[in-house]
């Protein structure tokens, strides 16, 4: 028997899994080449249809970032642009998959080229696209992938995720990938357990695995003392996830009987249909971007989207951040091309810089606000000019709405906790409604360590002394002057976070629906 070997990773989406590892990075069925030049050139026109055909059945069950990632992918495959520099090789006597290969992979190069953000994060989806006609030429579509497989490779493309039958288990284990990627979202939405940053192993992985997404560990050529072990834990977590459902339904509290407030975060109108509204306190985190994809939006777009939530969550408080574009969130049209864009124009610096699209998002948030219980907040603000700056804006619009006769409403304005400075300094910002900790940017600036970077993952911890005793003195502000404080970053629906937080003051806390009963059970054990 092989010796065991486990390797040590970062947790994107919690859970267990076991079964055989299914190689994503295997070589791909060989195609077999037609007689002539027009044949080939009907297989890959075939092998693109086909493609399209799955995506587009795709998209019937999904929405939200799924959604929008598979439309993406169909526009480009039937852009005939894209493929025409494959028809053409065609043309000279390649045969199709080789043609197809050869023009994705140039283009593909030309987007890692790119000074743009944007482009070069596309080049994942061409790589994506490259490989659904490859598989189509070769009718390679991944049925090989046994129930239950654990599927594991250098990355992941979102349609593999999306096309993969997760209904009889199965697991995702990443030698790189990002625990903020598309498909790390993906998995956290729909319970998949997944851990990346793993590396490379010391020998071939293959065989029987176990998948520890609660602690970010597979267990290669398991001993049978480690699969009673693993199998213990994941028991464990199953049973503390069906004791966790019991809290749904409660308002949160903690052993003592201190009342928190637990509301969630969304990125689309459409995450709210699948929540019950009794179950959560609110909206603590409405992101925007969701709106700024493909083109830039107009006013009654945003309004209609913004008025959807508002209403749905009738009394309750719903939080919405203006747009935090830039970073990681490249907008054609909108951010701009910068060295190290995490500490560039970004968040309510690029909308200060852009008035013309930031006044557009202001109206239809005051047009919005009188369907509801609206607070706006605005991102990565570091100085309270920033702050002035964007409210004065909000009342400037408000009395042309007013002059106009057009119903409106002037919500609260607050400003998300998230570059060190605010929290260093709070009293600096007089006149702010509320503070919002974005526990995700916060910890990365204290620690100068990147999130989504597997390397100083360790340093990458909302529980490291200094960044709770910036929390804690946020926390303890907005106490003593009566200015409300939640946090809404990643950390508020991590059960092994929550003690810490509770413990530093916060009592109120935004999550992701799907981990509102965790997070509920968790403060529940905390005893203060």
């Amino acid at each position: 028997m092989p010796a065991p070997l486990r390797l040590q990773g970062i947790c994107a989406s919690a859970g267990y899994a076991e079964g055989p590892l299914f190689d994503l990075d295997r070589p791909s069925a060989v195609y077999a080449s037609q007689a002539s030049a027009a044949e080939e050139k009907v297989a890959l026109a075939a092998a693109i249809g086909k493609a399209v055909s799955r995506l587009t059945a795709m998209v019937d069950a999904a929405d939200g970032d799924a959604a929008d990632i598979l439309e993406f992918h169909i526009a480009m495959l039937e852009d005939a642009a894209l493929s025409a520099p494959a028809f053409a090789s065609i043309g000279s006597g390649l045969p199709a998959d080789l043609a197809w290969r050869q023009a994705l992979d140039a283009e593909i190069a030309g987007y890692e080229a790119s000074d743009q953000d944007y482009f070069r994060a596309r080049a994942a989806d061409l790589r994506d696209i490259r490989d659904q006609v490859l598989r189509a030429l070769t009718d390679d579509g991944g049925s090989a992938v046994a129930a239950g497989a654990i599927l594991y490779g250098d990355d992941i493309a979102p349609t593999r995720f999306l096309e993969t039958d997760w209904s009889a288990g199965g697991g995702i284990a990443l030698k790189a990938g990002s625990a903020a990627s598309h498909v790390a979202m993906l998995a956290r939405a729909r319970g998949v357990p997944m851990v990346v940053g793993l590396g490379e192993p010391a020998k071939t992985a293959e065989g029987f695995v176990l998948l520890d997404a609660e602690h970010g560990t597979i267990a290669l050529a398991p001993s049978p003392t480690e699969i009673e072990a693993f199998r213990l834990s994941s028991s464990s977590f199953a049973a503390r996830q069906g004791k966790a459902q019991a809290f749904l339904a409660k308002p949160a509290a903690t052993r003592a009987g201190t009342a928190v407030r637990v509301q969630v975060n969304i990125a689309y109108p459409s995450d709210v249909d699948g929540i019950d509204v009794s179950t959560c306190d609110g909206v603590g985190l409405m992101r925007t971007e969701f709106l700024f994809g493909k083109t830039l939006p107009d006013e009654e777009t945003q309004y209609h989207a913004y008025r959807k939530v508002l209403e749905w969550a009738g009394e309750k408080p719903v939080t919405i951040r203006t747009v935090d574009a830039g970073g990681d969130k490249p907008v054609p049209g909108f951010t701009v091309a910068e060295t190290n864009p995490f500490l560039g124009l970004r968040g309510i610096r690029l909308s200060l810089a852009r008035l013309d699209i930031f006044r557009i998002q202001i109206r239809a948030l005051l047009r919005a606000a009188i369907h509801g219980n609206l607070k706006v907040m605005f991102p990565m603000i570091a100085t309270p000019d920033e702050y002035e700056r964007a409210a004065a804006l909000f009342a400037e619009e408000q009395a042309a709405l007013a002059a106009r006769g057009v119903a409106h409403k002037m919500p609260p304005l607050g400003i998300m906790v998230e570059v060190p400075s605010v929290a260093i300094a709070p009293e600096a910002f007089d006149g702010v409604a509320f503070f919002s900790i974005g526990s995700n940017d916060l910890t990365q600036y204290v620690m100068a360590a990147a999130r989504d970077n597997a390397a100083v993952a360790h340093l990458n911890s909302v529980r490291h002394p200094a960044v709770l005793r910036l929390i804690g003195s946020v926390a303890a502000f907005g106490q003593e002057n009566g200015v409300p404080v939640s946090l809404c970053g990643d950390a508020g629906g991590d059960p092994a976070s929550i003690p810490a937080l509770i413990e530093a003051g916060l009592r109120d806390l935004s999550v992701a629906p799907a981990q509102l009963a965790m997070a509920k059970a968790a403060i529940a054990e905390v005893p203060v």
